[in-house]
């Protein structure tokens, strides 16, 4: 085989393995918000909007701020940013190893090996006149009674005359 024809197979191989992070986790993440109690109104900054418990499809490189509000609660913000994943350092090194400076840059750049945090958003929301709030039900378990064991009674001797 050839220089020129190696060479050429090199950069394939390498230009199919750049931006490994975008091809194998894309530029979006599901960015989940919870509370208690639930059906709050969720307002991100970046302008997205949705009722609790929700999920919305967002870029892995984003930072807003989300706002958890309910009529007769104290609201509550709460900041995300994209951070690297776990293991995303490693993740970008290799990839610039493997994929050479290109796949380097396109991850970097897009978002791709970064994770919204925190994810998911959960909050307790606070009632305004300071109460505790409802906690949510707790499931209804039964434990199954044994049926009574049956009652045994020992018969009873004739009394026994006595003399005087």
């Amino acid at each position: 085989m050839n220089i020129t024809l190696r060479v050429g197979a090199a950069l394939v191989a390498v230009s199919t393995l750049s931006a490994c992070a975008t091809v194998t986790r894309g530029t979006h993440d599901t960015f989940r918000v919870v509370s208690v109690p639930p059906a709050a109104d969720v307002k991100l900054t970046s302008g997205e909007t949705c009722t609790t418990p929700c999920e919305l499809k967002l870029k892995r490189k984003a930072v807003f701020d989300v706002t958890v509000s309910k009529s007769g609660y104290v609201s509550q913000s709460v900041h995300v940013r994209g951070v690297v994943k776990g293991g995303g350092g490693a993740a970008m090194a290799g990839n610039l190893i493997a994929g050479g400076l290109i796949g380097g840059i396109v991850d970097g750049s897009n978002g791709a090996g970064l994770d919204l945090k925190p994810n998911p958003v959960s909050v307790t929301l606070q009632p305004v006149d300071g109460s505790a709030p409802a906690a949510p039900a707790a499931p209804s378990v039964t434990a199954p009674v044994a049926p009574a064991a049956p009652s045994v009674t020992a018969p009873v001797a004739p009394a026994t005359p006595t003399k005087p």
